[in-house]
């Protein structure tokens, strides 16, 4: 569903850092629409405007060390039977 987003980071990857190094990204329809100090920010400004599943937020670093990192969500379960 995000893929163009991703692939865009991944094609301009240069370019963005140099203007966006050590920077939260946001980018949606294969453009940047948001640069941030933390990932919250980033998160919490722009659900504000932009529809969750709709951009990605992306840490602006070189290498292929700015897209290998596994992020977890903490998930609550209603029916949970434990």
């Amino acid at each position: 569903m995000l893929e163009k987003e991703f692939k865009y980071y991944l094609d301009h990857q240069t370019e963005l850092v140099e203007k966006f190094n050590g920077k939260f990204i946001v980018i949606k329809n294969e453009k940047v629409i948001g640069v941030y100090d933390t990932k919250n920010d980033a998160y919490f400004e722009t659900i504000k405007t932009e529809k969750l599943g709709t951009f990605i937020i992306q840490l602006c670093t070189p290498g292929p060390d700015a897209y290998t990192q596994i992020s977890h969500a903490r998930v609550i379960y209603a029916n949970d039977a434990r």
